[in-house]
C-alpha cells in the first residue's frame, strides 16, 4: 500500500537521492509503479534481488514487503553493501527482527526503519524539548490512537493475522505512536494489559488493546489503541512533566506550562486515522529518506536504527503476553 508514498517522497528528494529502479514479485506491477509517477519513467525494472546486488549504482534499497517477506530479501542484499532502509515493523516477532538487525550489523551495512512519525516538525520540537530538560521529571504518559478500518481492510489477504502481518493494530498501526512515545519518555520497564477483537471486525489479531505501563524512570501511563473507532481520529501523546504538559496530536505541538504560558508548534495535518489509511502527505517519508541518505554520506548511524526499533517490537511483545495471560509482564531491556 505505501509503495507508491515511497515513489513520491523519493522523485521530491531529488536533490538528495536518486531513483534507479523498482522490484517486485510481479515485474508487471513494478512496471505500473513507474508508469504512474512519469519522473520515474528512467527507473528500471528489476527481473530479481540478484539484479539490484549487483547495480553499482544501487547504495540504498528501500524495503516496502509485508513483515513477512523481510530477512530473505534483505540477506543477499546486506551480503552485497547495498544499505537497507525498512518500513516497519521490522519483522513480525521480536526473534525475527533481532535477526534482521544482525544481518545488517554482521554485513556492516545501515538499517533504517521508517517511523515517519518522528519526523513531523512537532515531534522534532517536543524531542529537543525533552532533551533540553526544562520540562523537569516526567510523571504521567497517555497514549490514545483512535483509528478505523472497515472490514473490507481486513478481508484483504492475510492483513491483521500473525503469519503476514505479525499481529493487528499495534504492529501495524500503533507502533508508530508507541516509537514515538518511547523516543520522548525512554523505555517502559512492565506492562499490564488487556487485548480483544471487537465485535466490529472478522480478523485474526487484536483490534484494541488498552495497556497500564510503568516506565523505567518513575513515570506511569496508560495505552490505548484501536481501529475500531469510527469514524477515526488522531494519534495523541500526552506528557505531564513537573513543569508543564506535552500534548502532540495531529502534527501539532501544545505545551501548557505551569506558570499560564501556552506555546504551539507544527500545523493540523491528516495521519491516515480514518476510512482512508493512506490519507497521508509523502513528506514525512521524504524527510526519512533525505536523512537516511545523509547519515549513509555521513558515515553515522540511522536516526532510527533497526537496534533503536527493537525497543517498541519488544514493548509490543509485552503486551501481547500481558493481554494473553492476564499478569503483568515485564518488557525486556
Amino acid at each position: 500500500m505505501v509503495a507508491g508514498t515511497h515513489m513520491a517522497a523519493i522523485l521530491d528528494a531529488a536533490k538528495s537521492v536518486k531513483l534507479c529502479g523498482v522490484y517486485a514479485r510481479n515485474s508487471a506491477k513494478a512496471a505500473n509503479l513507474i508508469a504512474q509517477h512519469p519522473a520515474a519513467s528512467h527507473a528500471k525494472v528489476y527481473e530479481d534481488l540478484s539484479e539490484i546486488a549487483t547495480d553499482p549504482d544501487v547504495d540504498i534499497a528501500i524495503v516496502v514487503t509485508p513483515p513477512n517477506a523481510r530477512a530473505q530479501i534483505i540477506a543477499p542484499l546486506a551480503k552485497a553493501g547495498k544499505h537497507i532502509l525498512l518500513e516497519k515493523p521490522i519483522a513480525r516477532t521480536v526473534p525475527e527482527a533481532q535477526e534482521v538487525v544482525e544481518i545488517c550489523a554482521a554485513a556492516e551495512v545501515s538499517l533504517g526503519i521508517v517511523f515517519q512519525h518522528r519526523f513531523r516538525a512537532a515531534s522534532q520540537q517536543a524531542l529537543k524539548l525533552v532533551a533540553g530538560g526544562t520540562l523537569g521529571h516526567l510523571g504521567m504518559v497517555q497514549v490514545n490512537v483512535p483509528y478505523w478500518r472497515d472490514q473490507g481492510y481486513y478481508d484483504a489477504l492475510g492483513r491483521g493475522t500473525y503469519a503476514r502481518d505479525g499481529g493487528g493494530v499495534m504492529i501495524s498501526q500503533a507502533i508508530h505512536t508507541m516509537d514515538l512515545m518511547l523516543a520522548l519518555t525512554g523505555p517502559v520497564e512492565r506492562v499490564q494489559a488487556m487485548t480483544a477483537t471487537t465485535r466490529f471486525h472478522t480478523m485474526e489479531s487484536e483490534d484494541f488493546v488498552s495497556a497500564g505501563v510503568t516506565f523505567t524512570n518513575g513515570a506511569v501511563g496508560a495505552i490505548t489503541a484501536s481501529t475500531a473507532a469510527f469514524p477515526g481520529g488522531a494519534e495523541a501523546i500526552t506528557l505531564q512533566y513537573e513543569n508543564a504538559s506535552l500534548h502532540l496530536e495531529a502534527g501539532v505541538l501544545t505545551l501548557n506550562w505551569r506558570d499560564g504560558r501556552i506555546e504551539t508548534y507544527g500545523a493540523v495535518a491528516s495521519t491516515g486515522g480514518g476510512a482512508d489509511p493512506m490519507a497521508f502527505t509523502h513528506a514525512w517519508h521524504q524527510s526519512v529518506i533525505e536523512d537516511f541518505a545523509d547519515t549513509i554520506r555521513r558515515s553515522t548511524p540511522a536516526t532510527v536504527s533497526g537496534q533503536t526499533a527493537l525497543a517498541v517490537h519488544k514493548l509490543i511483545q509485552a503486551i501481547e503476553t500481558s493481554g494473553k495471560t492476564g499478569t503483568t509482564t515485564m518488557v525486556p531491556q
